[in-house]
Parts: structure tokens; sequence; C-alpha cells
């Protein structure tokens, strides 16, 4: 069996994103810096956006309200 094919395992790594929170975990690098986070991301804090390309949203809830009402 060939020594030295598996990368260094750090089980304390700084994980910083870009929104300033820090997290510890573990990883094969010693530092990490990510773009977005549990913290940030507007799916897991509840600001999801959504948005509107030439009325769809609009044109869906129509239709969905035209159907309850033949039911």
């Amino acid at each position: 069996m060939k020594a030295d094919t598996h990368p260094k395992y750090y089980d304390e790594a700084v994980v910083t994103c870009v929104c300033g929170n820090t997290m510890v975990m573990g990883s094969t690098q010693e530092k990490l810096a990510v773009e977005i986070c549990s913290h940030c991301h507007p799916f897991y804090t509840g600001n999801d956006k959504i948005l509107d390309t030439a009325g769809r949203v609009e044109k869906f809830k129509a239709r969905r309200a035209a159907a309850k009402k033949t039911k």
C-alpha cells in the first residue's frame, strides 16, 4: 500500500463566511472562506424572495383561484 496518499485532516478547521460568521469543523484544509452560510442564506433565514418574471406568480395564483371556484 502506498504511503501518504491521503491529505492531512484538520479536526478544527476554521470556516469564515462573507457575513462575518465563523464556524469550526473538520476539513482537509486548515482555513476556508465561503460566500454564504446557514446564517445568511435566504432559505434558512426566512427572507426568501420570489422573483417575478413577466407576472408568472400572479398568473399561477389566478389559475389556482379559478380552480378552487369550479370545485
